[in-house]
Formats: structure tokens, C-alpha cells, sequence
């Protein structure tokens, strides 16, 4: 029974799109496992088109590939009918898009006040993209959410809205000094937007354990990183679901004894979007030469990604927490150019050395990287199929990181197109 989980080895945006996608040619499922539209993957086809997904899973752009919106995805009714709009409207094949009728869904008052929390917190805000995942994701925990099932029962939704905003136009008037939202809109367009995907609502667990049971291949496509999991994250800096591989079988609704690879993106270097720490930031032109070479913008949020070294500390930490079996380092060609590329080995917290992501929150923020010079190369990469075809030095760049994070790179992007990968060995 394949399963294979991929996953951020980072803080997000490491290229999760193009592996989707180089692996959705090899399964016959994908199943977005959690998050929602404050993430997006950016996919390159051989043509040159580009897409921007959101909340849709990369193997939509796939023939034959049935794409899931798991039970773990908060979903806004509005982005997702716009993003199927705008595929469709490039011919892309929507038809095999099926939405767990467990999944959570983003209601209007939920980016409200998204918005104005982030605003009135100030210099200490957490980041958020402001689309209302993280409040959705607290009526979710708090038992008052309303899911993807409620639009096909008119009585619930209206009761489970009237009950919310009971208390959220409170909040909203009280509190933030902003207008009451009417329940008997919110629950009219709601329904509006859901008789327009209420044909793809299904038990999405059973269906994929019936896949499976068939044989059928299954890639579960996780948003965000690592380091942005509300557990295992840098928190309170972190988005509020889990990315990591443990939250691939709650939010997918498959055990975990079908797993059998989980596949870690690791970026040549490595950025973050919003607040939180960063050991390994840059702030100097070297930063703003990665990021441009890079083209280190959110694909969601178009905000500049802050930019720093690679950083083998979270690189070993994410082998750890989500038990990687194989690595697809991406975007290794942005690094041609360069006499020397330093790589954080460990890092020096109140003078001590640690090999190992410090246990509390003011140890993280107080961390010194430790580096590693590793010798550079102005070779470019863009044309390589195969490891023996690249530069020595970023053969020996590729084998450093390798060893110091634990698990074997399997795959190395040397380009945002489809066929500018490198395999070592299969993913699966």
C-alpha cells in the first residue's frame, strides 16, 4: 500500500510544487493534508506555463490524477471556486477534485477578525497572512466550526453561523470597533458558493482507503514546513495546523501503517516568510542576491522571503520529527556564482555549542549559527540531468548537507522547470 508523504523540511516554500509534481506522474492520488489558502506552490510545466496553486493539490496539473482536499484543510468557498475558475480557464482539468465533507471551512467572519487581531497586536504580531486560517483552525478545536458537510444542510449551517457570530460581533464591535456582520448574508452566500462545489463533497477516507486497498499510489502534499508546525515548530511564530508527516494521517484520514516514505524539501539555502527566528538570516547584499536569484517571493502573499544560508541544525531536526527517508534538495543552481557558501552546521547559544535545535523558545531566538565554508562554483546548472554532470564542488556541496542531515538525497532541483531535476534514487 504506497503512501508517500511530502513535506517542508524548512519554513515552507522549499519547492514542494515541482516534487508534487514530478511525483504526481507516478501516483494515481494527491491529498492535501492541512492548511489553507495562506500557502501556495508554484509548478513550472515543460511548456513554460506557470501555476499558482493555493489550496487545490499540485496533481491537478497531472492527467488521471484524482486530487483530495483533506479533512485537515480549512477551505474558504470563495478562493477555491476562483482558483478552479482561473484552471479551467487555462484548460486544466478539474473534474477529479474531491473535498473531504470533514474539512473545515473559512467563514467571513473568520478573516475579519484574522485582520484585525494582526493589526491591534502591533510590533507583536505573529505574521499571518490575514485570510482566516488560524481563527478557523480555533473553531475547529473549540467545537463551533463549521465544516464542508453543513452546506448540504441549510438548518445546521444557519444555526452553527447565528450561534458564532453571537459572539464574534461582539467581539468584533466591543472590541475592534468594527461593523457587525449580518448572519443571514454570511449564511446566503455561503450556500450560494457551496451549490457550486456541493458535487465534489465525499467521504474522502474511504475513498482513499479503498485506493489503497486496490494498490493505487497515494501522495499526501502537506503546506507550509517544519518549522511552521504549531507543535514542532518556532512558536508562536508558526501557522496553525500540523505539515509536519504525523499531521499527514490526521489530516488525510489514513493510518500510519500505510505510510511507507516520507520525503522531505530541503531549499539549497533556506527562507522564511513573517515574524520568528532565523539563525542563519541575512541582511546584506549577499541576502539580496539570493533573493533575487532566487526569485524569493511568497506565492501567495507576493511578500519578499527573508533569505539565509542553509541551516543543517533544522535540516536534522526535520529528519528526526518526521522520520524522513529521502531528501529533494531544490533550487541548488541559485547558488552558482559564489567563491565560497557557508553552510550553519550547529549553531552557539550563551556561548555553548549545540548540534541540535535548542530546546526553548528564548534559546532559538538567541542562537549564533556555526559555519561551515564550503568551496563555491560558477558552473551553471540549469542544463545538468545527472550528478556526475554537475560542478565538483556542488557534488561536494550536495554530499556535505547529505551527511550532516541524516537522510539520503534522492532528487536535486537545478531549475524551476519540470525536467530540471536531477533523480539519484526513486522516490517511493
Amino acid at each position: 500500500m504506497p503512501t508517500i508523504v511530502l513535506i517542508g523540511a524548512q519554513w515552507g516554500d522549499e519547492g514542494k510544487g515541482k516534487a508534487t509534481d514530478l511525483l504526481g506522474e507516478r501516483v494515481e492520488w494527491v491529498v492535501r493534508y492541512q492548511g489553507g489558502n495562506n500557502a501556495g506552490h508554484t509548478v513550472v510545466l515543460p511548456d513554460g506555463q506557470d501555476f499558482a496553486l493555493h489550496l487545490i493539490p499540485s496533481g491537478i496539473l497531472t492527467p488521471g490524477v484524482t486530487n483530495v482536499i483533506g479533512n485537515g484543510v480549512v477551505v474558504d468557498p470563495g478562493v477555491l471556486l476562483d482558483e478552479l475558475a482561473t484552471l479551467q480557464a487555462r484548460s486544466v482539468d478539474t473534474e477529479r477534485l474531491l473535498i473531504s465533507a470533514d474539512a473545515h471551512l473559512i467563514m467571513p467572519y473568520h478573516v475579519e477578525i484574522d485582520r484585525v487581531t494582526e493589526r491591534y497586536l502591533g510590533k507583536s504580531k505573529i505574521g499571518t497572512t490575514g485570510r482566516g486560517i488560524g481563527p478557523a483552525y480555533q473553531d475547529k478545536v473549540a467545537r463551533v466550526g463549521v465544516r464542508v458537510q453543513d452546506l448540504l444542510d441549510e438548518k445546521i449551517l444557519r444555526q452553527k453561523v447565528e450561534a458564532a457570530l453571537e459572539f464574534k460581533n461582539q467581539v468584533l464591535v466591543k472590541v475592534y470597533n468594527r461593523r457587525a456582520l449580518d448572519a443571514e448574508h454570511v449564511v446566503d452566500t455561503v450556500l450560494e458558493q457551496g451549490a457550486r462545489f456541493a458535487h465534489r463533497i465525499a467521504d474522502t477516507r474511504l475513498l482513499l482507503d479503498e485506493a489503497l486497498r486496490r494498490g493505487e499510489t497515494v501522495l499526501l502534499e502537506g503546506s507550509q514546513g517544519t518549522l511552521l508546525d504549531v507543535d514542532h515548530g518556532t512558536y508562536p511564530f508558526v501557522t496553525s495546523s500540523n505539515p509536519t508527516a504525523g499531521g499527514a494521517c490526521a489530516g488525510a484520514g489514513i493510518g500510519p501503517t500505510k505510510i511507507s516514505a516520507v520525503v522531505g524539501i530541503l531549499k539549497a539555502y533556506t527562507t522564511r516568510v513573517g515574524s520568528g527566528p532565523f539563525p542563519t538570516e541575512l541582511h546584506d547584499a549577499m541576502g539580496e542576491r539570493l533573493r533575487k536569484a532566487g526569485g524569493e517571493v511568497g506565492v501567495t502573499t507576493g511578500r519578499a522571503r527573508r533569505v539565509g544560508w542553509f541551516d543543517a541544525v533544522i535540516g536534522r531536526y526535520a529528519a528526526r520529527v518526521n522520520g524522513i527517508t529521502d531528501f529533494f534538495l531544490t533550487k541548488l543552481d541559485v547558488l552558482s556564482g559564489l567563491d565560497v557558501v557557508p553552510v550553519c552546521v550547529a549553531y552557539k547559544v550563551n556561548g555553548r555549542r549545540t548540534d541540535e535545535m535548542p530546546m526553548t523558545q528564548t534559546d532559538v531566538h538567541h542562537a549564533v549559527p556555526v559555519y561551515e565554508d564550503m568551496p563555491g562554483w560558477w558552473e551553471d546548472l540549469s542544463r545538468c540531468r545527472t550528478f556526475d554532470e554537475l560542478p565538483a564542488n556542488a557534488r561536494a556541496y550536495v554530499a556535505r548537507v547529505e551527511e550532516l542531515c541524516g537522510a539520503r538525497i534522492s532528487a536535486i532541483g537545478v531549475g524551476p522547470g519540470r525536467d530540471q531535476t536531477i533523480t539519484l534514487h526513486r522516490l517511493s
